[in-house]
């Protein structure tokens, strides 16, 4: 202290001395005499030279004795419990099990359709029909012939039964009659493929072949049918999650064109892994949405796969790694009345990350104080002053 007094008399000594001399300076370079004013100035520079040396040492005091000045600045956050719940963010499409093209089973014109475009039909409802190249009267005329061989059978039966006639006689109506009755099952089959039924309730989604068109079987699509009752969203997820994604979780579900996100649970869970990429399939349920959203639409699926509701969470931002590999940050001690403490490193073990934020396992408790502005800057043991 007594130093620093003897210097600031000393300064104050010089700045008067300054004054002094610059009236001195006026007078020299008034006389004009080019040695005086030469001297005058290699005088100036030397005086120059103590001021610096003497201000140098003056601010040398001060940092010696400011020690609040050197501390490092941080801010710090409370570690405390909190509920984490981490999500496996995958991409899926909506799909539907009702939504079918139908092909005609049997070749020919198709002479009718009874629908059209946005139509709603029922199951089992007459869609289309092809003309059946005679098959309708083929059908006549067997129904005839096996109504007549019905009527023979049943007078041979009565015959048989009152012991009248031969067994043969019996036998051979009894024959006609079911290969009769056979010929008109099979012409009924044959007639039932000229039309197209609906196979579930839905919307006709597509005519796809106008009437009077030839159609082939297996070839020429007809109609396109949907029902968007029963859809859900089907996406691959990779096989080391298969403890933690099972039937029954919570999902997330967002759809970018539509701008909407829904929330909804996992139906199904596939048994087979995918050899090629390692995966296995998850059915996702979509509730009733009014029909906005449709088939093949593409969606964004988080899939709440882990959950901790005591989980310390700190910004990964704020974590370092030393030459062993381990991570670490710092927590401070408790602050004193000028909110200065002590900044202490430590070792911590992490777990799963979900966005900015991760989880600390080991190494931090609820109620530390940990630095999270000027972590990067502060070391083991040193003493920080906190701003918050």
């Amino acid at each position: 202290m007594k130093k620093i007094l003897t210097i600031l008399s000393i300064s104050l000594l010089i700045i008067s001395c300054g004054q002094d001399n610059a009236a001195s300076i006026d007078k020299v370079i008034e006389d004009g005499d080019l040695a005086a004013i030469r001297a005058k100035r290699t005088e100036v520079v030397a005086l120059q030279q103590s001021v610096a040396d003497q201000l140098k040492q003056l601010d040398e005091a001060i940092a010696s004795l400011d020690s609040v000045k050197k501390l490092p600045l941080v801010t710090t956050i409370m570690a405390k419990d909190t509920l984490f719940n981490h999500y496996l963010e995958l991409q899926g499409n909506v799909e539907t099990k009702k939504n079918i093209v139908l092909y005609p089973e049997m070749g020919g014109i198709l002479t009718r359709v009874y629908v059209d475009k946005g139509q709603k039909v029922s199951k089992g409802q007459l869609l289309a029909r092809i003309d059946d190249g005679g098959l309708s009267q083929q059908l006549s005329q067997v129904e005839v012939q096996a109504q007549l061989a019905k009527t023979t059978f049943d007078r041979q039966k009565r015959l048989w039964e009152q012991k009248i006639g031969s067994e043969i006689q019996y036998l051979e109506a009894k024959t006609n009659f079911e290969a009769q009755q056979n010929a008109v099952n099979q012409i009924k089959r044959q007639l039932a493929k000229t039309t197209v039924n609906a196979p579930f309730s839905g919307v006709i989604d597509d005519v796809i072949t106008e009437q009077g068109s030839v159609v082939s079987p297996g070839q020429n699509a007809i109609i396109r049918i949907v029902n968007l009752d029963d859809m859900y969203i089907e996406t691959e997820v990779p096989e080391r999650y298969i403890p933690s994604i099972t039937k029954g979780k919570s999902v997330e579900v967002y759809f970018p064109v539509l701008g909407k996100t829904i929330t909804t649970k996992i139906r199904q869970v596939g048994n087979y892994i995918n050899p090629n990429n390692r995966s296995f399939m998850v059915e996702i349920g979509i509730p009733p949405n009014g029909g906005t959203i449709k088939p093949n639409l593409t969606a964004k699926v988080k899939i709440n796969d882990y959950t901790n509701e005591k989980a310390i969470l700190i910004p990964q931002s704020i974590l370092s790694e030393n030459a062993e590999g381990d991570q670490y940050t710092y927590v401070t001690s408790e602050k004193d009345a000028q909110n200065i403490a002590e900044a202490k490193r430590v070792i911590v073990e992490t777990g799963k990350t979900q966005g900015d934020l991760i989880e600390i396992l080991k190494g931090i408790n609820s109620g530390d104080a940990v630095i999270s502005e000027g972590a990067r800057s502060v070391k083991d043991g040193q003493k920080v002053k906190i701003l918050n």
